[in-house]
């Protein structure tokens, strides 16, 4: 089933979203300001994302910016803004689509069926569904790591962080994205809780956790994961 995130910070658009994405059989999330639309992406993998740009805590570009950090997700923009300078603007910044409020709900849904058809696969980001190192395999799709015959359990927090590296491989995720992504945009200055569970998913998927092969601290700026 298709999973929809609605972000607006008007009450009777989302009611309106809500209730007509329901009756169409969609799974609906909803957040009403930028930082619950970031954390609710993360906890809830949307498949796609309907966002308003006059958001009351951020402007909704930076909301798609923070989500580009890590996925591909199809971002459909609701707005009032009818300038073309701010919708070129948006779609640098990352949305597939631009909707100008008042708009027709049957519109609206006809771009949402399109983009989702339009939509990369799950894995895409890393052009693989299943990523295999010489140590673990990680499993995009199932959510699952394996060492040989045997799945290593990790908590949530250290999937959804392991989830992000690899759909990054090789390139630099700085510590102000990571902490955005996993545990939300308040928490941006907290590198403590990266040290620790960079730590904690060494020691469950390195060899030699004292000099890790996969996960690559670059100090002051971030982490990388090389396969």
């Amino acid at each position: 089933m298709t999973r929809v995130l609605v972000v607006d910070d008007e009450p009777q658009i989302v009611r309106a979203l809500v209730i007509n994405l329901r009756a169409r059989s969609y799974e609906v999330d909803a957040a009403h300001d930028g930082a619950s639309a970031l954390e609710l992406a993360a906890a809830r993998h949307p498949d796609v994302v309907l966002l308003d740009l006059g958001l009351p805590d951020m402007d909704g570009t930076d909301v798609i910016k923070g989500l580009r950090g890590w996925t591909k997700v199809p971002i459909i923009v609701l707005s009032a803004r009818h300038a073309s300078d701010e919708k070129v603007e948006a779609l640098d910044a990352g949305a597939d689509d631009y909707v100008t409020k008042p708009f027709g709900m049957d519109e609206l849904l006809a771009r949402l069926r399109a983009a989702v058809r339009r939509a990369d696969p799950v894995g895409a980001e890393t052009g693989e569904a299943v990523v295999t190192t010489a140590s673990f395999s990680v499993d995009l799709v199932a959510k699952r790591v394996t060492r040989g015959d045997s799945d290593i359990r990790l908590t949530p927090t250290e999937w959804h962080l392991l989830e992000i590296l690899v759909r990054n491989a090789g390139r630099l995720v700085s510590q102000k994205q990571l902490l955005k992504e996993v545990w939300g945009p308040a928490y941006g200055t907290e590198t403590n809780y990266l040290r620790v569970y960079l730590a904690q998913l060494r020691r469950k998927l390195e060899i030699d956790p004292a000099h890790p092969r996969h996960f690559i601290t670059e100090p002051g700026m971030g982490y990388r994961f090389e396969q």
